[in-house]
């Protein structure tokens, strides 16, 4: 006979394996799987990753809930089981602590609502009953499953599928293709957003039309990066292109995308483009000079194999190679999100190319965090980019092309920077 309404039993999971400890599609597997060895009906799943590491989470179960909050970092997770009825929630308990590699725990089990000091209490619920009676279960539980960018002050979750198309942890970086359900299937490095199947246009078309209508001939071209490949497929569009060399670093980001995301990676078996899976910055160390009419650096943030991509011998580099009205476009970062890095990238653009030969160009991606984006340029005795002239012809690329996003009047309104923006882009004295 119970003795009590439920049994909720706390615990706490120590020197478990941090890299489970941060996959929140392996958390909420194993605690669907916790519950349901116990012999609980799942009836909802709720989970959020949080960028760079953590996850919390919650199962609703006919018998109560099973939640979680992790902490990769030390290797710990907070567990809480709560349970009524006849299931045994040292069954969940179990099968946790096998999924999370737990070498040490502690456990605390409390009976909850005591029945000897309560009273029950009548009243009618032949409407509940009614009502009750015309449910019934699906036979599937309902899944929310968060994946989250932030940082200590702000962030940007998209709910996903909980389906995982590819998850490889390469030499450089954990690659992944998940689903979203408002955006699509979406890469994403190391729990950072990268692009989407419904918003990658913004970013595409933008990194690399802008240039290639501001430059007065473009035919030899450098990517640095952008393994999704579609940042080559734009600049394909452009009959001027004689040439492409794109240098991405991990070939795992190619494949992925080759795979998963084929609208975006459709031009990497374009004949005017040489393929190279190597480190883009010692490529341009040895570059030959005055060789590229456009270099366009697509890199992720600055941090792991990306990091060297907003130094000044890069940047250096970059200059030294392009051609005698060269323009250089980078990947810039957000004025929101991260400002110092915005302003850092900036300032280093303006020592090497000039104070006015620096121009930065803002557009607006919805999944990346804050929603506002930049790219940076490095104008090499070239006209700026606001001064477009030739209107018509974009007009006319844009709709032969089907675009999306980029036309006349974006590319000249992206060199448009509000104030906070142009404080950020000062140098300090």
């Amino acid at each position: 006979m119970n003795v009590a309404l439920g049994n909720h039993i706390l615990v706490e999971f120590m020197n478990c394996d941090p890299h489970i400890m941060n996959d929140v599609l392996s958390i909420e597997r194993d605690m669907v799987g916790a519950a349901q060895k116990a012999g609980a009906t799942v009836i909802n799943s709720t989970f959020h990753h949080f960028s760079p590491y953590g996850v919390s989470g919650v199962v609703v179960i006919q018998e109560s809930h099973l939640a979680i909050h992790t902490w990769p970092e030390y290797g710990y997770a907070a567990v809480d089981l709560f349970t009524c009825g006849e299931m045994n929630a040292w069954i969940s308990f179990d099968h946790l602590k096998e999924c999370f590699k737990a070498k040490s725990y502690s456990a605390i089990e409390l009976k909850r609502g005591s029945l000897n000091l309560l009273e029950r209490n009548d009243f009618d619920i032949s409407t509940m009953r009614s009502k009750a009676s015309e449910w019934r279960n699906p036979d599937f539980y309902t899944r929310n499953v968060w994946f989250t960018d932030k940082d200590e002050n702000q962030a940007l979750s998209l709910r996903f599928t909980g389906e995982v198309f590819f998850d490889v942890q390469s030499p450089f970086q954990r690659v992944r293709i998940l689903e979203s359900y408002k955006y699509g299937k979406m890469l994403a490095l190391d729990d950072m957003v990268m692009t989407t199947e419904q918003d990658e246009f913004h970013y595409h078309e933008m990194i690399s039309h802008p240039a290639m209508f501001t430059h007065p001939n473009p035919k030899n071209i450098l990517v640095i990066g952008g393994g999704d490949g579609g940042t080559i497929r734009e600049i394909l569009r452009h009959d001027s292109v004689e040439h492409v060399t794109m240098v991405e670093i991990d070939g795992e980001v190619i494949k992925a995308c080759k795979e998963h995301l084929p609208a975006i990676s459709c031009a990497f078996d374009h004949p005017k483009l040489t393929l190279l899976v190597d480190d883009g910055i010692a490529f341009l160390k040895t570059a030959q000079a005055s060789s590229y009419d456009i270099i366009i650096v697509d890199g992720s943030d600055p941090v792991g194999p990306a990091e060297g991509l907003f130094s000044v011998e890069f940047y250096t580099n970059c200059f030294n190679a392009l051609t005698e009205k060269g323009i250089l476009v980078a990947q810039g970062e957000s004025p929101k999100f991260n400002e110092k890095a915005f302003a850092e990238l900036n300032h280093t653009l303006q020592g090497i190319f000039g104070v006015d030969n620096a121009p930065v160009s803002l557009f607006y991606v919805p999944t990346y965090p804050s929603g506002m984006w930049s790219f940076q340029y490095g104008l090499k005795n070239t006209d700026h980019p606001k001064e477009l002239s030739n209107d018509d012809l974009v007009t006319k690329f844009v709709e032969e092309n089907n675009l999306r996003y980029y036309n006349a009047d974006i590319h000249k309104g992206s060199f448009a920077t509000p104030n906070f923006v142009k404080s950020l882009l000062k140098q300090p004295k």
